[in-house]
């Protein structure tokens, strides 16, 4: 008998185009953000940064800044002594003793006015012993630096293998199979060495903060933060205060990209406000400040791939080393789910991944969209291409042969099933709108040529196994419903998405549903982080469960009023019916209130409903060979490219880009299509443009955008084209997974194999410059 699953929800909302329910805030310039709000009185701040890359205070002399007019407080490192950190906890608030990167926190000011807080910051002297700089993390795990020599001290989730010796914060393995037996099968071995550079999230919205601690000793912080909970654990832990002492309201964000998902500026401008209770205080980054806050790893990368001469994958053996920066902050889980999701789409018997997280003299390294996978990705899909080359063989035939379909392991040991998604289907898809199957047509000019490539792609939520989330849904004397979840409004089109599943799930109008902004933490229900991608799979769990258990609510009331039993009523159209004599009902509006009797008795009570999700059957990986259910569900894609590039200067331009993904039920087709094309484009910037750079020295060079280079209108390719394979995801209701970060993943593999197909060179450093494509060019006609 064919399995055969059926949604318990209809669709009447999902699935189908909807305007953003806060696009009119939005473009009206009513949604407030951090930087928008003012209170009486009101102190701004400054932060006094460290000017070398390594080395010792020896002394800091804050007389000068106290004795300004205006100034109400200076804090030191001496002043806070606590270290932060989500999964590893190595970063002080503000560094008492040692720094680590150029703009480290030594010092912060609260003033009267910013120009008067800025003043100060100016006249704090302070004192430094220079120490050794270590930038390239291959020389820093040879431990003749030591950055953190109290790393085997400091508080880690036990998931975490620190080496301290080596400066490693993480060194994640995979063991699939046996590697050495398969390279001994294979016809074909090849290597390669990969890298690219940090990369700088360019929110429009640097990072915000404001705190007021009143003198009941309660803790109030607006933030621009993607994860309003995780921030109030956070700050409870470094500052040692009970949850509910802390309140953390996090109105509209522009954009986080993950460089807002942790604990970043707010513990000093926390420790401020703690010397000054009763004023709130205020600190905004400035450009630079926020480019040298945090940023996406650097990587390099070798791969070694064997493969039959039919071009079945048989082994692959890989070495991830991130540049973790100066602190691990979320990149412990960025190496991590590189490590476990080595190879990405493919099928691949016998594997061997080790992924490390090392720390250096530079900014450090956070989450960034994608998590670890455009990373990882630019090296494996790269790798392929090669591996291709050598065998003759046409890059999407290789893929074509290898990858993940229902019955096969991945990395971790995870089966792959019928609704794990269709990276075959995604392909195919993509080689179709990009028209792979023919040449590029060349153009008139012969010192011009074009050419085609494409990549795969795969992610699944890095989260913890009981990364919770919850719901709460109450009604209202009309029937209309206000709508609470936690998940950060970033730009992604939560809030929309979620009103349509809403809707359909109590089988109302989406325009009688109010979602709730801003996250509050002193009132909204629990959600432990937006990020991963994950946001409408785990709440649209814990909404179809408060969405029943408010309509069992309504049916339970009903059912007393209309004398048969709760299972034979329905809620639809703004009534309570009876199934088979649908002539017999209530109105919603006369019963979610509880029902009042001709006589005056009334019966039931307002209607609330709750519901509570974690993921299900997960576990954490073994230690020693990353077996085990880590990802709840993945998201298969595939992306394509088609390029034009002057053979004289180097020059590239984008003249296609193609995204096909398999995100399961696709909620809204606007909101979901704007994350692609969004995210396509961004995933330009680390292929052609971006890169965080430093002098021999280890001196930032690239602090403002004159110097650091994004995707701008002018870069956008003549043509965008994406689509979307919708394989229902059984363990969510609705079907949905994850596409937020999936778009900008593969985009510079995918650019690269176009260069290849183009000029006949790899270029496997990113990003694709000028220079470096002329360089592979002479290379190769010198040869």
């Amino acid at each position: 008998m064919k399995y055969e699953y059926k949604p318990p929800i209809k669709f009447e909302h999902v699935g189908k185009p909807m305007n953003r329910v806060d696009g009119f805030e939005k473009v009206t310039g009513n949604a407030k953000y951090v930087t928008d709000m003012f209170f009486p009185n009101m102190l701004y701040a400054a932060v006094k940064r460290s000017p070398i890359p390594h080395g010792i205070i020896k002394n800091i002399d804050t007389s000068k800044a106290e004795s300004l007019p205006g100034v109400r407080a200076i804090v030191t490192g001496k002043d806070v002594p606590y270290r932060q950190g989500i999964y590893l906890v190595d970063r002080p608030i503000i560094t008492p003793d040692r720094v680590r990167y150029v703009g480290e926190p030594v010092a912060a000011v609260a003033a009267d006015s910013l120009e008067i807080a800025r003043r100060a910051v100016e006249l704090i002297e302070v004192e430094y012993e220079e120490m050794p700089t270590v930038q390239d993390p291959r020389e820093s795990m040879k431990g003749e630096v030591l950055i953190h020599p109290d790393l085997a001290k400091y508080e880690r989730l036990p998931i975490y293998n620190i080496e301290p010796e080596k400066n490693v914060f993480h060194h994640h393995k995979t063991r699939k199979g046996d590697v050495e037996k398969g390279f001994k099968e294979a016809d074909v071995i090849v290597e390669g060495d990969y890298y690219l550079p940090q990369m700088y999230h360019a929110p429009l919205e640097p990072h915000a903060a404001i705190s007021f601690w009143d003198y009941n000793e309660k803790l109030t912080v607006w933030s621009s933060a993607q994860s309003p909970f995780t921030l109030r654990n956070l700050i409870a832990v470094a500052f040692k205060i009970p949850r509910h002492k802390v309140r953390v309201i996090a109105p509209y964000v522009g954009g986080g990209f993950g460089g807002k998902a942790g604990i970043n500026m707010e513990g000093i401008v926390i420790a401020l406000s703690e010397k000054v209770k009763g004023r709130h205080i205020k600190l905004v980054y400035t450009r630079e400040e926020d480019i040298s806050a945090v940023v996406r790893q650097a990587m390099y990368a070798h791969v070694k791939t064997g493969v039959t001469k039919e071009g079945k994958i048989v082994a692959m053996e890989a070495t991830l080393i991130f540049d973790g920066g100066a602190y691990a902050e979320y990149g412990t889980n960025v190496v991590r789910a590189a490590g476990y999701t080595l190879p990405g789409g493919y099928y691949v018997p016998n594997l061997k991944t080790d992924s490390y997280g090392v720390y250096t003299n530079h900014f450090l390294g956070g989450a960034f969209r994608g998590f670890g996978h455009g990373e990882l990705h630019w090296a494996t899909e790269r790798n392929l291409d090669e591996v291709a080359q050598k065998l003759g063989m046409d890059p999407l035939e290789l893929r074509l042969k290898n990858v993940l379909k229902p019955g096969l392991t991945n990395s971790m040991g995870q089966t792959i099933h019928h609704d794990t998604g269709d990276i075959e289907a995604c392909f195919k898809k993509a080689a179709e709108l990009i028209e792979y199957d023919k040449k590029s047509k060349q153009p008139e000019n012969p010192r011009k040529v074009r050419g085609k490539g494409i990549a795969g792609l795969v992610k699944a939520p890095a989260m913890p196994t009981n990364a919770g989330s919850a719901v709460i849904i109450k009604f209202h004397e009309d029937a209309t419903v206000t709508l609470q979840a936690s998940i950060q409004e970033i730009g992604q089109g939560f809030n929309t998405a979620v009103t349509q599943m809403a809707a359909d799930a109590l089988h109302i109008s989406p325009d009688k549903i109010h979602f709730v902004m801003p996250v509050d933490t002193d009132v909204n229900p629990y959600e432990w982080q937006t990020v991963a991608s994950r946001a409408l799979w785990t709440v649209g769990n814990a909404l179809y469960r408060a969405a029943e258990d408010a309509l069992n609510q309504i049916k339970d009331t009903a059912s007393k009023v209309l004398g048969v039993a709760p299972h034979n009523l329905e809620v639809e159209d703004d009534r309570v019916y009876v199934k088979y004599r649908p002539e017999k009902y209530i109105l919603l509006k006369d019963i979610v209130m509880g029902y009042t009797y001709p006589d005056g008795h009334a019966i039931g009570g307002p209607v609330i409903g709750r519901g509570s999700f974690v993921p299900e059957m997960l576990t954490n990986l073994d230690l020693e060979t990353g077996q085990g259910n880590a990802a709840a569900e993945w998201t298969f894609g595939a992306q394509a490219a088609e390029v034009e590039i002057d053979l004289d200067t180097g020059e590239l331009k984008m003249l296609k880009l193609v995204g096909v993904f398999d995100a399961g039920t696709i909620i809204n087709p606007i909101t979901a299509g704007g994350q692609v094309v969004g995210g396509m484009i961004q995933g330009m910037g680390p292929a052609l443009f971006e890169g965080v750079k430093y002098n021999d020295k280890g001196y930032p060079l690239t602090i403002s955008f004159t110097d650091y280079k994004i995707p701008t209108i002018a870069d956008i390719p003549e043509e965008i084209k994406y689509d979307f394979v919708q394989t229902f995801e059984e363990s969510s209701p609705f079907g949905a997974k994850g596409v937020g970060e999936h778009p900008m993943i593969s985009v510079p593999p995918a650019i690269a194999s176009a260069i290849y197909d183009a000029l006949g060179v790899n270029v496997n450093e990113l990003p694709l410059t000028a220079d470096k494509i002329l360089n592979a060019l002479d290379k190769k006609n010198n040869n």
